[in-house]
């Protein structure tokens, strides 16, 4: 069946058969002037309500497009520039290359669909063009056609021909490209007829094959299956449709976008099969090697002299840092994410990136790393206090990228009021060739410092005793040195009061008094290597974490001078002289009462987190568990295992709303950290336990009512803490928290039972308030905290977050 398209009546009754015949010819000529009408080169105005003509080439700049002497495949959206490319003046878009013929179609010719088949003829004004009568359209091509009557009805839509019009040849040219245009067709072409009436036009045209499948070239493209087959869900079964199909291109566009291969072009299609198998070329964009060019403070690769600035830190640490590789489909999230990775290495003030094309290369890049590099080397000093320090001063010197290969190299040198340390360390935070991500540290050091073990803020210390002896069944000691004992005198050493006490037949204690401060004296050594659980992917972020050390040193007790003590005697800050004391209250400084105990211990660690901040975290959880065994390598080396595990737990909440940017205007970003944060914190000792090892309840790190470790001392331990954090102003922060801790009984388990002699409740909470101002060095805490409920109020500076 032809479709024919009749004009109005009293049109058809003004066009005689010989006026029609009439202009046959002319409108012949006028066909025959350019050739088979079919198409233009220069595409026709788009009228309302008129879809573009469908072109998929890519026109402009591209990284992707095909070499200079090989025509790109049609598109009609300009390709984005590659990074570094200048951008081109989009080429005029011409009709997608045509589908094999279906059977009936007219055979191919050197007019097929994609060559112009109207030449451009000479422009005349549009008044003076001649006009041709038509008395009838008719449409043919489509019989048999199951969209027989929806292509056809397509094709009347955008003709503007009609019969009883008189047209002219830009206006055939015009009604021509519209037809093609809507998409459906891969041939169409104009053929004036003698008919009855006169002058009839049969416009041929071949339909596009009903789509049943689509694919991708290459077939290994980073585009799921599902993607694809989900975006043209709704085409199969149906005539394939140019302009439809653009659409579904620009879909699968943006879905390379949105998983960020910014780089990809989806193109075509190359390939338009009879059976409606289109295949559709994708350049996904490949990373063909990456570069590293340093550059000075002003951004410059060269020096005043032309030459090449040369950098300090090997290329190795640089790309080792790039998970992009060569070969692979570039990603922008990838490659911000190694962005973040070398800017957290410390050793860079700036890094730019260029992507730059390869010619020779069409679709891949070359990623070139323009690094400035910062000065890693510091001289650093500051005083400061500390209740195991007290006043005190530090000097430091860093290298943190020793070598130019990142390893860090420190040594440091603290003096203070009760101590002092020197140590020096060195770490690599990767070591080179290591797929895990392994780091190694390494720290040697001497130290000094008054345990808060032996002290109290209210209820006394433990003092140095020089020498004791206990004489069975007794429960009191006398000075050496006052004349207040059975004896009624004085003596010079324990061992001469002994003897003289032996001499009359008196069973006595006696021990010499020192009154320093007790001062445990540390030496030795610590080797740990640092893992990320990432199965041996060293980009991938691994919550997990593990840590294997080895610990050795020698720890010593001593008084002020440095002169080495075995015993403490606890004793109230008010006493000035003391001439007894009960046998219980003097004690032993170290594991078997010994001069100094060598520590030898295995460390093994774990820890996992979800936290959305490092530093500031509103959200997810914080694991730590950890496990030291310390083993006996002598009479005075103890045995004993430290267990020790802590879960922190953040709320986001949105309660307190002082900040600005808790209440954002309509069109802003909220910023508003803001969380309900939950810390619980256990610990125990197994085994043999230095006094100077247990631990300590109490303090701006454990329950802030109470000084450092004035809470408790114990074998065991455990700590709760609820805390709210909102912000107040852009760099200020407030809280309000309630801390809890207890030693659950085992104070008395500790040697010589420190707490107990020091009168710590071993169990207590406070509630309190602060505020945080967020500074170049970090967080500055400033704290209120009560005891209980009581009206003991303590003040607390601390630097970071509590936890």
């Amino acid at each position: 069946m032809i479709g024919v398209r009749l004009g109005r009546p009293h049109i058809l009754r003004s066009v005689t058969p010989r006026a029609a015949t009439a202009s046959l010819p002319l409108l012949v000529a006028l066909v025959l002037a350019g050739g088979q009408a079919r198409a233009v080169e220069t595409p026709p105005t788009k009228r309302e309500g008129q879809a573009p003509v469908p072109s998929l080439a890519q026109a402009g700049a591209d990284p992707f497009a095909a070499p200079a002497d090989v025509a790109p495949a049609p598109t009609g959206t300009p390709a984005a520039p590659a990074p570094g490319a200048s951008p081109a003046t989009p080429a005029t878009p011409t009709p997608a290359t045509p589908a094999p013929a279906t059977p009936g179609a007219p055979a191919a010719s050197d007019d097929r669909p994609g060559k112009p088949a109207l030449g451009p003829a000479p422009s005349p004004a549009a008044s003076t063009e001649p006009r041709v009568l038509i008395s009838e359209v008719v449409i043919e091509g489509l019989a048999d056609h199951p969209e027989r009557e929806r292509l056809e009805l397509a094709a009347y839509a955008v003709m503007a021909v009609t019969p009883g019009n008189a047209i002219t040849r830009s206006e055939l040219e015009t009604d021509l490209q519209a037809i093609y245009a809507t998409g459906w067709f891969s041939d169409v072409r104009i053929q004036p007829q003698d008919g009855p009436l006169g002058v009839r036009l049969v416009v041929s045209v071949v339909p596009n094959p009903v789509l049943t499948k689509v694919s991708l070239d290459p077939v290994d493209a980073k585009l799921p299956d599902t993607v694809l087959q989900d975006t043209f869900a709704g085409d199969y079964g149906k005539t394939l449709n140019l302009v439809t199909l653009q659409g579904r291109m620009q879909e699968l566009q943006k879905w390379y976008a949105d998983q960020g291969f910014s780089l990809a072009r989806v193109t075509g299609p190359s390939r338009v099969g009879p059976d409606g198998d289109v295949q559709l070329l994708v350049r996904q964009g490949t990373v063909k090697g990456v570069e590293v060019q340093f550059l000075n403070k002003e951004g410059s690769a060269t020096n005043d002299k032309g030459q090449p600035i040369k950098g300090k830190t090997k290329e190795w640490v640089i790309t080792r840092e790039i998970s992009i590789k060569t070969g692979e489909v570039f990603n922008r999230r990838n490659l911000e994410d190694d962005l973040k990775r070398l800017y957290g290495t410390g050793l860079f003030s700036d890094v730019k990136v260029t992507l730059r094309p390869e010619p020779e290369d069409p679709g891949s890049v070359v990623i070139v790393l323009g690094v400035v590099e910062q000065s890693t080397g510091s001289l650093s000093g500051g005083l400061g206090y500390s209740q195991s320090q007290g006043v005190f001063g530090q000097i430091q010197v860093q290298d943190s990228n020793l070598f130019g290969r990142a390893w860090d190299l420190s040594t440091s040198f603290t003096y203070g009021q009760f101590g002092g340390l020197a140590d020096i360390s060195f770490s690599d935070p990767w070591i080179k060739g290591d797929r895990f991500r392994t780091a190694f540290r390494f720290k040697a050091f001497i130290s000094r410092d008054a345990p808060q073990v032996f002290q109290s803020q209210n209820n006394g210390n433990i003092f140095t005793v020089s020498d004791f002896y206990q004489a069975p069944g007794t429960q009191v000691a006398y000075n050496i040195f006052s004349p207040i004992n059975p004896l009624g005198d004085v003596f010079p050493s324990v061992t001469a009061a002994r003897i003289a006490a032996e001499t009359t037949g008196q069973n006595l204690s006696w021990f010499q008094f020192d009154g320093n401060s007790v001062l445990i004296q540390r030496v030795g050594a610590n080797v740990q290597f640092v893992r990320p659980l990432n199965g041996g992917n060293p980009f991938k972020r691994a919550p997990w974490t593990v840590l294997l050390g080895l610990t050795g040193q020698v720890a010593t007790p001593m008084d002020f001078s440095g002169t080495s003590r075995r015993f403490g005697l606890a004793t109230p800050n008010e006493a000035t002289a003391l001439f007894t004391a009960p046998t219980n209250s003097i004690i032993c400084l170290a594991y078997n009462c010994a001069a100094r105990n060598q520590l030898l211990g295995l460390r093994l660690a774990a820890t996992m987190s979800t936290l959305n901040d490092p530093r500031n975290p509103t959200k997810g959880n914080f694991l730590s568990l950890g496990t030291e065994q310390f083993f006996s390598v002598g009479p005075d080396s103890p045995t004993f295992n430290r267990l020790r595990g802590s879960f922190t737990h953040y709320i986001p909440v949105r309660w307190l709303k002082f900040y600005k940017g808790c209440r954002p205007k309509a069109g802003e970003t909220e910023d508003c950290k803001q969380a309900l944060a939950f810390q619980v914190s256990a610990g125990t000792v197994i085994g043999d336990l230095p006094p100077y090892e247990a631990f300590c309840l109490g303090g701006g790190n454990s329950v802030r009512g109470y000084f450092d470790c004035d809470l408790g001392v114990g074998r065991s331990f455990g700590e709760a803490t609820i805390e709210y954090r909102f912000p107040l102003f852009s760099i200020v922060s407030g809280e309000l928290f309630v801390d809890g801790g207890t030693t659950f009984g085992s104070q008395t388990k500790v040697p010589g039972n420190l707490g107990g002699l020091l009168n710590k409740p071993g169990s207590g909470f406070s509630i309190g308030t602060g505020l945080i101002v967020t500074t170049p060095v970090g967080p500055l805490r400033l704290e209120v905290a009560s005891q209980d409920f009581t009206g003991e109020w303590r003040f607390n500076l601390g630097v970071g977050w509590k936890f």
